[in-house]
């Protein structure tokens, strides 16, 4: 994961995002590609002439100039390697067609104070149409801690197993991995096929289960709050709308309440 693709925005999650791309970026030796996007408006002018909507593009446009000259003017006097790109248009269709030379995505799980987009869809629509990891990180956490304990939700499905291989090269930097499993009869491959895997990529993880008796989305929630954790990775969003339903379930559920970095992958 060299290549680090930033959400830039100015929004109420930006510093959250920005501390934990560097954060992924200097762990990896890695480089950011910081994308300004300048949002369209979401409803077009009454006037007819298209005045109205060109001044809030113009609004917006300035705006993000303003939050440019902030951004770099810290980046300068950061130790990771970075490039800028602007482009004015929607949030997801923007950061997929940039996604081609990024090894990672980077933008927040919600944003309580920001109802429009809706992050949550922003991440499905991005982990589908980029095949690429997406970090979801929680707007009131900046930074995240690569080299400390990462939970993996493991189910066996193919997205779960994705998001293993995707994530391999963050999990051999973390102190400790746990691979949390939930005995709910939706188990395709057992948690220990998955340990055998990434200890051929010298990284040893611990087994931990969980009976079915709640939701599979609730038992890792809790996991995730109780553990002492520092990030979580699963995988979601299958093309089986079963599948979906099921481990996509946990994604939503996640993306909603997390206190902790999401790593997801599909």
């Amino acid at each position: 994961m060299k290549n680090v693709l930033l959400l830039v925005h100015d929004d109420g999650g930006q510093e959250a995002r920005l501390q934990a791309a560097l954060d992924v970026a200097r762990a990896v030796d890695g480089h950011l590609t910081c994308l300004d996007v300048a949002v369209l408006p979401a409803m077009i002018s009454a006037d007819f002439d298209g005045t109205g909507t060109a001044m809030l593009i113009a609004e917006e446009r300035n705006r993000e100039s303003e939050n440019k000259v902030r951004i770099q003017h810290r980046l300068v006097h950061d130790d990771v390697p970075w490039n800028w790109v602007d482009v004015t248009g929607e949030l997801a269709p923007s950061l997929v067609q940039a996604a081609e030379a990024a090894d990672l995505i980077v933008v927040n799980r919600r944003l309580d104070g920001f109802p429009v987009p809706d992050m949550r869809g922003l991440v499905r629509s991005v982990v589908v149409k980029s095949h690429r990891p997406v970090l979801a990180v929680p707007e009131d956490r900046p930074g995240i801690e690569i080299a400390g304990r990462a939970l993996v939700a493991w189910d066996g499905s193919a997205a779960a197993w994705t998001a293993l291989r995707m994530a391999v090269s963050l999990l051999a930097l973390a102190e400790d991995v746990v691979l949390f499993e939930v005995q709910d009869g939706s188990v395709r491959n057992a948690a220990e096929e998955a340990a055998i895997y990434l200890s051929r990529h010298g990284v040893r993880a611990q087994i931990v289960r969980r009976s079915g008796g709640c939701a599979a989305a609730e038992a890792v929630l809790g996991e995730a709050r109780q553990g002492h954790f520092d990030y979580v990775v699963l995988g979601a969003f299958e093309h089986s709308a079963l599948r979906d339903a099921l481990f996509g379930g946990v994604a939503r559920t996640m993306l909603t309440h997390s206190p902790l970095p999401l790593l997801i992958c599909g």
